[in-house]
């Protein structure tokens, strides 16, 4: 079995708690939760070819570090 790598400060028990967050969300919280994301004028929402996520991914990580 291959073990699973998560990004830095997640482990199993984090990804459990967010992934039933997202189950127990009713339809509209959702709705409300994402329209909340994109109205944050801190942050840019923007389609990307998916071969170019890792490159993203990686600019981003840069940025952070």
């Amino acid at each position: 079995m291959k073990q699973s790598k998560f990004p830095p400060g997640w482990d199993e028990e984090k990804v459990r708690r967010v992934l039933a967050h997202y189950e127990a969300q009713a339809e509209d919280e959702a709705v409300a939760e994402d329209e909340a994301a994109f109205e944050d004028q801190t942050q840019t929402v923007m389609e990307i070819p998916n071969e170019l996520v890792p490159v993203v991914r990686e600019l981003i990580a840069k940025h952070q570090g």
